[in-house]
């Protein structure tokens, strides 16, 4: 499955629009978020996994009036995270990267304010379509800074509802949130609340 995503943000002006390419238990996706908090960036990312949905690397490089970061998070097939980091210009933002140890054992990125990597482990345990629970460590990283923290979260099956699409309950520890987020059929959101609504897709 190959696709091509559009979102647009729910609590503030945000866009983004992605390339997605679903294989049998792998993911690819790049794409493009355009913001303006905590102030007007662009984001370009790539992601890409191994079997079983599991994150193999993800590379952001973000931009604004003056100022330039990347970011290259990566796990080997041991388990260990590392990241590269540039930082350039001025910009009142915390440092990207951080400390790889307190994301060891993680499977997945998560990236801040996108819906993108939501679906690698929805899809890794079948919770679009299944009953289950699970709790999961993310290597999440902050946008637009580029740090990378430590993010305790759970998703829950919810409902499998007639057209298709389900429900899986979000509940995330590190910003105390709670949210039921709509899957279509294949595992790509359609609705994050209070973050963002697919307003298009394409391709099949």
């Amino acid at each position: 499955m190959n696709r091509m995503v559009w979102w647009n943000g729910l609590d503030q002006w945000r866009a983004e629009v992605s390339e997605i390419d679903l294989g049998s238990g792998r993911l690819s996706a790049s794409g493009v978020q355009i913001g303006v908090d905590p102030l007007p960036y662009r984001l370009d990312y790539a992601v890409v996994t191994s079997s079983g949905f599991v994150t193999e690397a993800i590379r952001v490089i973000v931009k604004g009036a003056g100022w330039h970061r990347r970011l290259d998070l990566r796990r080997d097939t041991s388990g260990h995270w590392s990241c590269d980091v540039e930082n350039s210009g001025a910009a009142d933002l915390p440092a990207p990267g951080g400390d790889m140890s307190a994301v060891a054992g993680a499977l997945d990125c998560d990236l801040g304010r996108s819906p993108s990597t939501n679906t690698m482990p929805v899809r890794r345990h079948n919770l679009h379509r299944e009953r289950g629970a699970v709790d999961f460590l993310m290597a999440w990283v902050s946008v637009p800074d580029l740090s990378v923290h430590p993010s305790r979260q759970r998703y829950e099956h919810v409902r499998l509802d007639p057209d298709d699409t389900s429900v899986v309950r979000y509940v995330g520890e590190h910003r105390d949130y709670v949210g039921e987020l709509r899957f279509d059929r294949d595992g790509v959101v359609i609705t994050y609340p209070d973050l963002a609504e697919r307003v298009g897709t394409s391709g099949s």
